[in-house]
């Protein structure tokens, strides 16, 4: 009886989607299920497939009713795996992808299962942009939930800093408008504190005159690498706000490990060429590929280095500077990669995003000029062969500790708690003081957890 009645009211919340609901044995189950890192293996017992916030309400509300943990899926890669949960529902967003523009205004409404590509794509048809990661395939909703980084950061600040207002649908099943004038003190945790607070359905952005860049990469033989390290510091320390510069450690198509200097300058051509005349004059590249370039094409570029359904496993370490001894520690592990396919790639935050206030967002790790190291293991066999490639991601990251800062960006955050901590620092009380009051009982916590006061209280009685 009990089954019988289950499945009435299954059919019940089926028929009242706009959406679609995939169900263990749909056809359509084993693809919906996946995301972009391979190495995540999780069986949710039904993903919703919303298409609109009705769809995203009803779906909260069913998993209420049945006591069904939820995880929420954006648009892009959840490199960590927490858009999704076994056994529980999975809040697919993934379809929602409509987009409106102003161009008067300068100004976007997006909708959360947009990828970046998608969203670039959209604002250029305006010669408009606002600040964005780095490939194209990543979701938007989790960029900016998180601060989100990008190419425009410097000119620009983060993406969460040209967030206006959002959609959120909260635990208790609301709709509400948060915005600097509307639930403000929402607003603020949401620039910052991830998914721990609500659904995201709508994102309202700044867009600022950005058609093409002056951008592309310079690279040099893997043997250059502690050289080139070095000149990327001394030469990002006095990069202008336009300028924003990483060093990657990769593997070409064709087997060569390489250093590359990416850079992307968003201003005036003729001065930018000036800005990069030294980074060209360096030494003699491998190859040199600066041009004016539309800023799709140049995010697109980076897309095939991170393709879908291989094993990922990331850590990130906050550097204040690139001394000596931290290049010397990148140098010696970045040259033993236990798979071709692993990267390191070291992005430079100053400028805008590094001036504001930090406790002006939630997004604290972000803030003060640094050098964000990302150890990418990447690799396609069997995740038999896994411990290899995260030991070499693990000995690279301690090696980085003690010339590292404890905070790190919470979307590449992989840790516990006491990290978690360090990463909101002085903002973290006041965001349990949000989860307190918008999701008391820890409803949305697949996610980097920000723990309600009551969970704590009964976890340490």
């Amino acid at each position: 009886m009990q089954k019988e009645i289950h499945q009435i009211r299954l059919q019940r919340f089926q028929s009242e989607l706009y959406g679609r609901l995939v169900l263990p044995h749909s056809p359509e189950y084993e693809e919906a299920r996946k995301i972009w890192n391979g190495m995540i293996d999780k069986h949710p017992a039904m993903i919703v497939q919303c298409v609109n916030d009705a769809d995203v309400i009803k779906a909260v509300r069913f998993a209420h009713s049945m006591d069904m943990e939820v995880a929420v899926r954006g648009g892009g890669h959840n490199v960590a795996g927490t858009a999704l949960c076994d056994d529980g529902m999975v809040i697919d967003l993934s379809p929602m992808k409509g987009i409106t523009i102003d161009p008067v205004k300068r100004t976007a409404r997006a909708q959360a299962g947009m990828t970046l590509g998608e969203f670039i794509s959209a604002t250029s048809k305006y010669g408009l942009a606002t600040t964005t990661g780095i490939v194209s395939d990543t979701g938007l909703s989790g960029l900016t939930l998180g601060g989100g980084m990008g190419w425009l950061m410097g000119k620009y600040g983060l993406t969460a800093d040209n967030l206006l207002s959002v959609k959120i649908v909260t635990a208790d099943e609301e709709l509400l408008t948060a915005s600097p004038t509307k639930n403000a003190e929402l607003f603020w945790g949401i620039r910052g504190g991830g998914g721990n607070f609500g659904i995201v359905t709508t994102f309202e952005f700044q867009l600022h005159p950005v058609q093409k860049v002056l951008a592309g990469l310079v690279g040099y033989p893997i043997t250059a690498i502690k050289e080139v390290l070095q000149f990327y510091r001394e030469f990002s320390a006095i990069s202008p706000d336009e300028l924003t510069l990483y060093a990657a450690i990769i593997t070409t198509p064709h087997g060569m490990p390489i250093i590359n200097i990416a850079a992307c300058y968003c201003g005036d051509m003729q001065e930018g060429e000036r800005v990069l005349a030294p980074l060209r004059a360096f030494r003699p590249p491998l190859f040199d590929t600066i041009a004016p370039t539309e800023y799709l094409d140049f995010i697109q570029i980076f897309d095939a280095e991170s393709p879908r359904g291989l094993n990922y496993y990331e850590k990130d370490a906050s550097l204040p500077e690139l001394s000596d001894a931290a290049i010397d520690a990148i140098v010696e592990h970045a040259t033993h990669r236990t798979s071709p396919r692993s990267q390191v790639i070291i992005q430079h935050i100053h400028g805008h995003a590094s001036r504001v206030d930090p406790e002006a967002t939630a997004a604290y790790a972000l803030r003060g000029e640094q050098y964000l190291v990302a150890i990418d293991a990447t690799w396609k066999e069997p995740l038999l062969a896994e411990n290899v490639h995260i030991q070499w991601a693990r000995k690279f990251w301690s090696a980085l500790e003690p010339f590292s800062q404890k905070k790190a960006y919470i979307n590449t955050l992989n840790a516990g708690d006491e990290r978690l901590r360090a990463s909101y620092g002085p903002t973290y009380d006041r965001l349990v003081a949000l989860k307190d009051q918008y999701d008391p009982t820890n409803f949305f916590h697949f996610n980097q957890n920000i723990r309600p006061s009551q969970q704590r209280r009964d976890e340490s009685a």
